[in-house]
């Protein structure tokens, strides 16, 4: 075999584990997998979520009065997440995401 071919050969390999190595979805190249949301913990600010998921799908904010309410939801088909902050300050999260069996 030559040079050439082996390259070609080895080249969609080399991409799908390049792929598989990064906390994205394969498919959808999505940043919202289980591995990423687990790592996302309360007392997060909005900067670090955002580190990890990038920016969210849609952005809701309240002025409660005493604190500002801000409601981050991510959408990847029919998988989502969300998370509530209260001012900057991670205070809970919910969504649909599942291992894979």
């Amino acid at each position: 075999m030559t040079l050439r071919k082996t390259s070609i050969l080895l080249s969609p390999l080399a991409w799908l584990l390049f792929a598989v190595s990064c906390d994205r979805s394969v498919v959808t190249g999505s940043k919202l997998t289980l591995n990423n949301y687990d790592q996302i913990t309360t007392g997060m600010t909005k900067a670090q979520v955002e580190r990890i998921l990038g920016p969210p799908t849609t952005v809701e904010t309240k002025d409660m009065m005493i604190f500002k309410k801000t409601t981050y939801r991510y959408e990847d088909g029919k998988k989502f997440a969300m998370f509530t902050f209260k001012n900057d300050e991670l205070d809970g999260k919910e969504g649909n995401l599942q291992r894979e069996p």
